[in-house]
Order: structure tokens, then sequence, then C-alpha cells
């Protein structure tokens, strides 16, 4: 697991997007992994500006993380409508090759499995882009959630209602209570996952997942055992790491082959 601890959240997201931007360059047929939230909303920023200055995404294919449940396509917090303004046109992948679950199928269990088969049918996912929740979670799956899961129906937990409420205008009554989410054992089929996170309010799940025991109480921490992880965060999220000197020195001194093609100087 590497561990990058940058000063901004404009650094988190530069840095993100170059893992992206390599992987793509080398395929330019890459899958890729999208999430939603604030904290990746940086690396798609700087990721549109790699696009502008000759990235070719015109083939590059995207899974999303998760949909509510219970809300209509179109609704401006809609998983949907938010990888159409963030992915889509941002970014400029093609609509056609962005593929976010249904949470308003009528067969949600026959929508769950028809997404696991697009994801295998198309490859597996080269690269996943991840957040995490205060409480651990990735996707949206819970404290609880099996380490093997695959993509189903889920129940936000009352802390993640209250934490997505700031996208409902503050009203927690509006936040829908179930989602359909990839599971843990889904994520971890990626082949390279690049996990963001910003601000004090992270720092103890973040501590969790990179220097916690594993288990179901902090989902991230099952990340400790996949073999291609980049845990990319800002000062504030990293408060409570505890090996912060071993970090900065690994990053300090990265071999030169493994370093992304990052812009901004340390």
């Amino acid at each position: 697991m590497e561990i990058i601890i940058k000063s901004s959240d404009y650094e988190v997201g530069e840095y993100a997007a170059a893992l992206f931007a390599e992987e793509i360059s080398e395929n330019s047929q890459a899958v890729i992994g999208v999430a939603t939230g604030s904290s990746p909303e940086s690396t798609y920023r700087h990721l549109a500006s790699r696009v502008e200055n000759g990235l070719d995404v015109s083939r590059v294919k995207a899974f999303a993380l998760d949909e509510y449940v219970g809300i209509e396509l179109d609704h401006q917090q809609s998983y949907h409508s938010v990888i159409n303004r963030e992915v889509v046109q941002q970014v400029g992948l093609a609509p056609e090759n962005v593929r976010v679950l249904d949470g308003t199928a009528q067969d949600v269990v026959a929508e769950c499995a028809d997404f696991e088969a697009h994801i295998a049918s198309s490859g597996g996912i080269d690269i996943q882009l991840l957040g995490i929740g205060a409480n651990g979670h990735i996707g949206f799956n819970e404290p609880g959630s099996s380490l093997v899961s695959r993509t189903r129906i889920k129940t936000l937990a009352p802390h993640t209602v209250k934490d997505n409420a700031r996208f409902f205008d503050g009203d927690q009554s509006q936040v829908p209570i179930h989602c359909l989410t990839q599971g843990i054992g889904t994520i971890m089929e990626a082949r390279k996952i690049v996990l963001v996170a910003i601000g004090r309010n992270k720092a103890q799940a973040v501590a969790g997942l990179v220097e916690g025991p594993i288990g179901t109480f902090c989902p991230a921490s099952i990340l400790q055992m996949h073999p291609n992880v980049s845990v990319i965060v800002d000062q504030e999220a990293a408060a409570e790491l505890r090996n912060i000197e071993y970090y900065n020195y690994a990053r300090d001194n990265m071999p030169t082959w493994q370093r992304p093609d990052v812009h901004t100087a340390e």
C-alpha cells in the first residue's frame, strides 16, 4: 500500500488524476471505476485538464460504484446525474461507455447481477477510484458488510445519511436510506485502486484503513490485502496516522520509474 500525503485538496486530485492518466495513456480502452462524493471532485477536474491537453478518453469505459434506491435518475443528486456532470460532461467520457446502477429497477437483484456481468464482459476494472466514509465505508459498504460481498442492495447507516444530507440542502429526510452498491469483493477485483480522502473528518477512517486491524468494523481496511493500492490524502485526513514520517520518507524517495507524471513540485 502506497501512502501519499499532500498539502491540499488540489494536490491530492492532481496526483490521483496522474495515476488515471498514466493508465489511460498506456491503454486507450482502459476500464475505470468512478466514485461520487466530495473527495473525488478534484481528481475529475485534473483529469479533465489532462483531456484538454490531449489525453484520449474516447474509448475508456467507466463503472460507477453505487446509486441510491428510490430516487429518479434525473434527480440532481442521483448518481446518474452526478456521474453525468462530473465524469461524462466534465472529463469527456462517452455517455454510452459509462454504466451506473439503476436504483429505480423493478428487480434490483437482477440489476445487480447484470451490472456484475457487464464488468466481467468488459474485462474487469483496470483502475478504481474510491473515497472513504467517515465510518470507514467504501462504496456504500457500511460497517458490518461482508468483506467478500458482491453488488447488492444495502441500507445506509444513520451516520452516512447525516453526512450526505449536505447534498440535499441539509435535510436528512430527503436522503434515501437504501442504495445499490458494488460489493467489497467486487471492488477488490480491480487491478489497481486509488483512494482519495480530504479533511479532518476522514482522519479516523484513514487511520483505520491504513494502520488498523482488518475487519468489517472498518470495511476499507480490507484494502490492506490488495496488491496495488494508492491512498492519497491531505494533511488533515492524515492527522491520526502514526507512521507519517515513514510515509513521507517513502514518498520522497520513490524510484523515478514509479512516480506518476505530476506537475506540482513537492
